[in-house]
């Protein structure tokens, strides 16, 4: 009897494959895993192209009979990221393939779960609700990776839910996409769901960090928003100096300004290259922090601009805002996306070394907004090389901002796992 050695290390491996029969694929996947691998695994990833959605159905049964008893969740995309047999991450979109990531964690808890949307707590229940739903408790401090149905998962009040219950614990993942025929494809445990929310709680020896590259660059300056409902904007006033406080905090109120001339001004004073970018990729960024007085990259949240109200000087945007709170504008192009993603990894310094990584990247960015494939991907292995990495294309990322765990467009979020 030929008895596995025991992982002392954590260990990660993807392994990707294009082929067009999903038995050859997974054939090819599991051989290329268990061979880098070589131990037993604790936890599997599986991420299939929405090319195969007819095919969803057969995908558990089959990768059971290669790795029976397996904690393992998954999703369809419309594109998928992992690892060729030469090493070199490939970003595959539009075409068949899968991809197939085995972790050895040892000295971590992995629970794997699925939830379905009429059973997630009322938002003003305590937090106890929340944690017996997911059958984690807080103090063993998991970290969570989250595959949802764009559609039925209420994947807002989930994320808001888990915050309030698990309030330092990491989430991150991505909704899946969805496949021509409408068909949406979550596994979980050797199961097929076709709506709410897979994921895994990982908890133990592991830390799980994230890169959250939102694609834009600020243009103009922050401003304090005086007024505001809901999500609408009506007046705004300069940061000014490092002594201002925020609006409503003993600071003296200038003369207010329209979110509307406010704008206005600005797009006068941008070069004719910026001024065309604005008219269909002008964004808003809410600032997270609110007493942070140099704000840079990674510190707003960046959300949809809606529309405008002539008539009152508003603007609307695609979340809440409330007064106090600060504004920048930001736009979003394939350069700005390139240079916001490499600020992030040049500030990301890992105190020891990263066993693998996870990339959960909007439909809206590779070859589309680039021009040229496996652009996210090999600028990550620029500065951390040979490390596995593995994900898909999303309708959505999930990943935090200063703290609070959102759901995002036009953005690449990174899970990055290693040992303490």
């Amino acid at each position: 009897m030929t008895v596995e050695p025991m992982a002392t290390s954590m260990k990660w491996v993807s392994a990707l494959s294009t082929r067009p029969s999903l038995e050859a694929a997974i054939a090819e996947v599991v051989q290329q895993a268990k061979k880098s691998l070589q131990i037993s695994p604790d936890l599997g990833l599986v991420f299939i192209s929405s090319a195969f959605a007819s095919e969803y159905p057969r995908l558990m049964p089959l990768l059971r009979e290669h790795l029976p008893g397996l904690p393992l969740i998954g999703c369809g995309g419309g594109g998928v990221i992992g690892m060729d047999s030469y090493g070199e991450a490939q970003e595959v979109e539009g075409e068949p393939a899968l991809v197939l990531t085995l972790a050895a964690l040892p000295g971590v808890e992995v629970r794997s779960f699925h939830l379905a949307a009429e059973d997630l707590p009322d938002l003003d229940s305590p937090p106890d609700s929340w944690v017996e739903l997911v059958g984690v408790p807080v103090t063993e401090q998991p970290n969570f990776i989250l595959l949802s149905d764009p559609f039925s998962s209420k994947i807002n009040d989930l994320l808001q839910g888990l915050d309030f219950a698990y309030p330092g614990a990491v989430k991150v993942g991505g909704l899946a996409s969805v496949s021509g025929g409408g068909t949406t494809g979550l596994f979980c445990n050797y199961r097929l769901y076709r709506e709410g929310t897979v994921g895994v709680a990982l908890s133990g020896n592991i830390v799980l960090e994230t890169i959250v590259a939102q694609g834009c660059r600020p243009i103009g300056q922050p401003y304090w928003v005086t007024e505001g409902e809901r999500n609408v904007l009506f007046g705004l006033e300069e940061q000014g100096d490092s002594s201002s406080v925020p609006y409503g905090r003993g600071a003296l109120v200038s003369q207010k300004r329209t979110p509307l001339e406010v704008l206005q001004e600005l797009l006068q004073n941008l070069s004719d290259e910026d001024r065309a970018l604005a008219q269909h990729s002008l964004f808003v960024g809410v600032a997270q922090n609110e007493f942070k007085q140099n704000l840079e990259q990674g510190d707003f949240l960046i959300r949809q601009l809606l529309g405008v109200d002539p008539r009152v000087g508003a603007i609307a945007i695609g979340d809440r805002i409330r007064p106090g709170q600060r504004i920048q504008f930001h736009l979003r192009d394939a350069q700005a996306s390139a240079e916001d993603l490499e600020t992030l990894l040049v500030r990301y310094q890992p105190p020891g070394a990263i066993a693998g990584a996870l990339m959960f990247s909007c439909l809206g960015r590779g070859k589309g907004l680039y021009g040229e494939p496996n652009f996210d991907s090999r600028l990550f292995h620029r500065y951390y090389p040979n490390t596995p990495l593995s994900g898909f294309f999303c309708n959505g990322e999930i990943g935090p901002v200063a703290g609070s765990t959102f759901l995002h467009g036009y953005t690449s979020v990174f899970g990055i796992c290693r040992q303490p």
